[in-house]
């Protein structure tokens, strides 16, 4: 289905920006921007994956899912925590997402 799709697209995204930004922002090694680039070819390959009938309704669909993933990324690996704001804001996104990939479509 979709969503584990998005997930990990999701994980794969936020690694591979972050990997850049710790070169470009923070001065971590260049040797970052390898993994950054593989893993932003696997988020590309990934979202292509799933299983909808326009790419822009692929895209619409993780974004929701993409923003709660940042999210959580934003604690676990920055620690930082979300505040009330972040998470409504989240889980407005993530109704929006459900919306678009619940939907029935007809044929």
């Amino acid at each position: 289905m979709s969503v584990p799709l998005f997930i990990a697209a999701a994980v794969a995204e936020i690694a591979g920006c972050y990997a850049f930004f710790a070169w470009w922002r923070n001065g971590a090694a260049s040797f970052w921007l390898v993994p950054g680039f593989l893993s932003l070819v696997a988020f590309a390959w990934l979202l292509a994956l799933a299983p909808l009938d326009a790419a822009g309704r692929a895209y619409a669909a993780y974004g929701g899912i993409y923003i709660a993933a940042a999210l959580i990324w934003l604690w676990a690996a920055e620690g930082i925590r979300p505040d009330r704001y972040d998470i409504a804001g989240a889980a407005i996104c993530l109704v929006g997402a459900a919306v678009i990939l619940l939907s029935p479509r007809g044929a």
